[in-house]
């Protein structure tokens, strides 16, 4: 096998082959910049307990913003851009899976305490303004890290909101979830987590390409937006448990697509992937999916155990 059959070194894939000496003609660059594409991002919004909430807490809680995904379709250019080397895409892959379950031992053990403790239980009920406070926090830390490069990229910033981010979002969670039973908290929590494996074994192993659909995304992110608008105008007036139910449904499922996209952003071979050091933006996007799918899951789970 001949040097010129190895693919392209890192740095080259990113900077383009180095000039060769002698008389040969210059080669194409690998690539030109990153055109700006955006993932189909959705506002979800996820509903309140069975009932009517005490009062000062909102009907309908939102929870996803829209985002930018810094995605690159691969088509477009001679080399694969960095994922030719399979050592960069494994170490980006390991690095988001890490960072995501930090975040998530540290939301389930959130909403443990809220879930087990009656007295923070009680704590959250009687005092709704810490969680307008939790998610005033958690929209400018998801603004900046979803619109601004510098922060999400330059360590230990990154980190540092991304905390932030992870410790107010798991408080809107646990107060959500101090207003359902127990069991219902539990088996909503095993339902997430086998339906979160399946979709990441499935998008590994599936030739079908979520991320060639960004059309289809953008609608699933409209009808979430429309639909969530409605239940809470609805509800504000008068609760309508089949309403409140099919919103949940609807919202399940449309988050579960979600993930799956997210997902296969990551792998790489797909027509839009994530650049190597977006890894923070890749744990931020499975994270909210995850925790979304939680939210609808237990509205879903917390009626039918009532």
């Amino acid at each position: 096998m001949s040097k010129s059959d190895f693919p392209p070194a890192y740095e080259d894939a990113l900077h383009g082959p180095r000039p060769r000496h002698g008389n040969y003609p210059q080669p194409p660059p690998a690539y030109g910049p990153y055109p700006a594409q955006s993932s189909a991002q959705y506002p979800g919004q996820a509903g309140y307990p069975l009932g009517y909430p005490p009062s000062g807490m909102p009907y309908s809680i939102p929870l996803g913003m829209p985002t930018s995904n810094p995605a690159v379709e691969d088509d477009e250019y001679p080399y694969s851009t960095a994922w030719e080397s399979i050592s960069i895409r494994h170490a980006f892959i390991r690095k988001v899976y890490l960072i995501l379950a930090a975040q998530l031992i540290v939301t389930v053990s959130i909403v443990a305490v809220f879930t087990f403790v009656e007295e923070v239980r009680a704590f959250v009920i009687r005092n709704p303004a810490v969680y307008w406070t939790s998610f005033a926090v958690y929209l400018v830390t998801y603004c900046i890290l979803v619109c601004c490069e510098g922060p999400r990229r330059r360590f230990p910033w990154n980190f540092v909101l991304l905390a932030i981010f992870t410790l107010a979002m798991s408080y809107m969670t646990g107060t959500i979830s101090s207003y359902y039973d127990t069991k219902a908290v539990l088996l909503t929590i095993g339902i997430t987590a086998i339906v979160c494996i399946i979709v990441t074994v499935f998008c590994f192993q599936t030739k079908v390409d979520f991320t060639s659909c960004g059309g289809l995304f953008s609608i699933l992110a409209i009808v979430v937006l429309v639909t969530g608008i409605i239940t809470a105008i609805v509800l504000s007036f008068k609760y309508v448990p089949w309403l409140h139910m099919l919103y949940a449904a609807i919202g399940a499922v449309i988050y579960t697509l979600f993930l799956a996209y997210n997902t296969q952003l990551l792998i790489g071979n797909r027509k839009l992937s994530i650049s190597p050091e977006e890894y923070v933006f890749g744990a931020l996007s499975l994270y909210v999916d995850i925790v979304q799918i939680f939210i609808f899951l237990l509205q879903l789970v917390g009626a039918s155990t009532d």
